[in-house]
């Protein structure tokens, strides 16, 4: 069965205009449900899954409601990362640039804050932040909330979960009691239902099963003795598969970095992901596993929420998740857009009650596959087909992406066909050049000259 039309609401021309072009013509279960109650003015909690375009549905409403003659903050999203609210805004101004003028601001933590309160003085519609930077703004008065007109909880699980109540109580005190206030989450705990009786009107309830198809999900199970047998696991799947994209999610920060030591020095593509990296190591894991310069990413789960990346061939559990809901989440970051993909799950004698709740709420029979031969340890790992080059000059030194690319084919350059994903940040940039093209690579951005200027230039490894 067809699913309804965006054409068929009553959005914003120009709104409508645009996702024709972007080719969003068709809405998903959970826009197709939420978005008549948003766009009326109602308050909604809307539960679904990775995938189930979510961020599109509140961004509409948030898009629609705005004036944008009025040059003060009416809409507020709230995300538990930084790499979440970064994917928002990013979202929010594709779904705007049909509508001019419109200025989307990222408050996130990990981020210096001067010139933060230099883009609030300039004015904002919509600020997409964490709770932890948005709350600092308002008790130092840099940020104002009492013209706000819809109030956004994305994952809001994830933010009670890291313990941000508190914070969210000090934000929620500010705003304006009578506005809209949209509440979304992947899972439904009591939490999440104690504060949406505290602060919501009347909501509108939504919940669409799936989000995640686990048809083209192809489930294992590997029962292992110990962490060291967990780990010998891991490099065995990697060597057998060779994903060219793959996530390992650990349970702690901790155990996050020393897993990913441990690939690194067994050869292995790996980088890091976890709440105690700075906002430049951030950075630079994330466009290393985008540009698929690094084909494993180690995360918490925390850390992997907004995680944007198309291609994902495998997903590997190092242990059990805590409970299903989160299970369902993890896997659901393969086999997504009608692609197949693997989930390998790791688990001890001691994780027999998770896997038993986890195979009632799958409704499957979980039964252990057979780990692949050890004899593949003596294999070399496989090897990312691209590696980063970080270039220190970025947006603030006028660098565009087309100066990079004409800088790498000049004369006795690299092909265009060579040059892969290129990021741009304010002081830096990041360019995924082929493995055999990367000296070449280094000694034209190195040796030549980027905007009439020289810029010094390094491989990322490790």
């Amino acid at each position: 069965m067809s699913q309804p039309q965006f054409s068929s609401l009553p959005l914003n021309p120009s709104l409508l205009q645009n996702l024709n072009d972007l080719g969003y013509s068709h809405m998903t279960p959970i826009q197709h449900q939420s978005l008549p109650a948003v766009l009326n003015g109602q308050d909604v909690i809307a539960q679904g899954k990775t995938g189930s375009g979510k961020t599109a549905a509140f961004s509409l409403g948030l898009l629609n409601a705005l004036d944008v003659k009025r040059f003060y903050v009416q809409g507020l999203v709230l995300c538990p990362t930084r790499e979440l609210a970064d994917q928002v805004a990013k979202e929010i101004r594709k779904l705007a640039r049909a509508i001019h003028n419109i200025k989307v601001l990222t408050l996130c933590g990990g981020m210096p804050f001067g010139p933060q309160i230099g883009s609030l003085e300039h004015g904002a519609h919509i600020v997409v932040g964490t709770p932890g930077r948005i709350e600092e703004h308002l008790r130092k008065g840099t940020l104002k909330l009492d013209k706000l007109t819809t109030f956004v909880l994305d994952e809001a699980d994830r933010m009670l979960e890291m313990g941000f109540q508190d914070s969210l109580d000090n934000i929620i005190e500010q705003t304006p009691q009578k506005r809209q206030t949209l509440l979304f989450s992947a899972t439904f705990p009591d939490e999440i239902q104690n504060i949406a009786q505290r602060v919501m009107q009347d909501p509108i309830m939504v919940k669409v099963e799936g989000g995640v198809e686990n048809t083209n999900i192809k489930q294992h199970f590997y029962l292992v003795q110990d962490n060291q047998q967990r780990l010998t696991a891991v490099k065995l799947l990697l060597l057998k598969h060779k994903p060219e994209s793959s996530v390992v999610f650990c349970a702690t920060k901790r155990e996050t970095q020393e897993i990913c030591d441990e690939l690194s020095n067994a050869g292995f593509a790996a980088v890091a992901l976890h709440g105690d990296l700075e906002q430049k190591d951030r950075d630079q894991t994330l466009v290393r596993f985008a540009n698929k310069s690094a084909s494993v990413l180690v995360a918490t789960d925390v850390a992997a929420r907004g995680l944007d990346v198309d291609a994902l061939d495998c997903v590997i559990n190092y242990q059990a998740a805590r409970d299903p809901e989160i299970h369902v989440h993890r896997i659901g970051r393969t086999g997504r857009a009608g692609s197949k993909g693997q989930a390998f799950t790791l688990h001890t004698d001691k994780e027999s009650y998770k896997m038993a709740v986890l195979a009632e709420y799958l409704d499957i029979k979980i039964e252990n596959d057979i780990l692949p031969p050890f004899s593949l340890l003596d294999k070399p790992p496989f090897k990312a087909n691209m590696v980063t080059l970080q270039i220190d000059g970025g947006k603030k030194q006028k660098v565009r992406p087309g100066d990079i690319v004409g800088a790498l084919t000049s004369e006795n350059g690299v092909a265009f066909k060579q040059i892969g994903k290129i990021d741009m940040f304010d002081n830096w940039s990041f360019v995924a050049v082929e493995r055999d093209a990367a000296k070449v690579a280094l000694r034209k951005i190195s040796e030549g000259k980027l905007k009439g200027r020289s810029f010094r230039v390094r491989r990322l490894r490790g």
